[in-house]
């Protein structure tokens, strides 16, 4: 079992975020711009919590409310096989939640594309994937070398071993919307690492926490409230939880301090069929060989979060 591999370094780590905003990846996409170990070089758009032109429109409006600017580029806009679904019970209409957002206007026919962004990239860069792996997906089908040589490092928030799916009982929603783009992804050798909703679920903002956002006198806070409060809801409904799980902030902070989470080389498959098996991600002794996260610290993760995220709640960690 070893640490996320990312040496301390004074110099920035580059890094590519492919992702589909979604209240946890807003949270992600924040504290990976507000962290000063990561140099943010460009924010890859997917469907997955909602469609792909509320999830632009998303980014557009985290980047405003962070006061930066990113490339940004268009992914995947559905999967390469099944239907589209999206998670609009789980993020809301617009994907995030309650919190206002602009009216999703932009014409995406003439973004850049994934393949531009990594082809810009002077240096190798991290990718990591928040969403479905169908933009990874779709660009090794096309640019293999051009993803060999670009991306060092591939992160990818997806798939469940021990712990119960959050959409089958055996499935987690990224790998469930695309199984065959994630197991193009895992059998691709690139040294993909698998967050699984084994470690991600450990990462819980309670709702006691969510109310105390809604009193924060920081105008990003009070909308980053509006956003976790339709998530608490849902938890309670779904899963009776009082608070939520904002799973995609894991893989950020792996990146940020690799003490928060440990990797284990295991050799998986991607369960391809359909029903409650579609999407399900297990051990194989005759599967690729990638790694996948089996502990963490989510009282470290939590207080990254809140430091550099959510200030207001900052210290909560002492008293939780």
């Amino acid at each position: 079992m070893t640490a996320s591999p990312h040496p301390s370094s004074p110099i920035p780590h580059p890094v590519i975020i492919d992702t589909d905003p979604g209240i946890d990846d807003c949270l992600a996409l924040l504290l990976a711009l507000k962290s000063p170990e990561l140099d943010v070089r460009g924010i890859s758009i997917s469907y997955g919590n909602t469609v792909i032109e509320h999830a632009w429109r998303n980014a557009v409006e985290i980047l405003r409310r962070a006061g930066q600017r990113r490339p940004l580029a268009v992914g995947a806009r559905r999967p390469l096989k099944r239907p589209l679904v999206t998670a609009r019970d789980t993020h809301g209409d617009s994907g995030l939640g309650y919190a206002a957002v602009p009216r999703a206007g932009s014409v995406l026919d003439f973004a850049k594309t994934l393949e531009q962004l990594l082809a810009a990239q002077t240096e190798p860069v991290t990718l990591v994937t928040l969403g479905p792996a169908t933009s990874l997906a779709l660009v090794l089908r096309r640019e293999r070398e051009l993803v060999r040589a670009k991306v060092a490092r591939h992160v990818a928030m997806a798939g469940c071993f021990r712990v119960k799916g959050n959409t089958t009982p055996h499935s987690e929603f990224n790998a469930w919307c695309d199984p065959e783009a994630l197991d193009i992804v895992v059998r691709a050798g690139l040294g993909t690492e698998l967050v699984p909703l084994d470690v991600t679920r450990q990462i819980v903002v309670t709702s006691e926490e969510v109310a105390r956002l809604g009193q924060s006198s920081d105008d990003t806070g009070r909308w980053l409230h509006d956003a976790l409060r339709f998530y608490v809801e849902f938890h309670r409904r779904r899963e009776r939880l009082d608070g939520c799980v904002v799973n995609d902030i894991l893989p950020i902070a792996a990146l940020v301090r690799p003490e928060v989470m440990a990797l284990r080389p295991s050799r998986v498959a991607v369960i391809l069929d359909d029903g409650d098996d579609r999407g399900r991600t297990r051990g194989d002794k005759a599967g690729p060989e990638i790694a996948v996260a089996e502990q963490v610290r989510p009282d470290l993760v939590r207080q990254l979060l809140f430091e550099r995220v959510l200030p207001s709640l900052a210290g909560a960690e002492a008293h939780s």
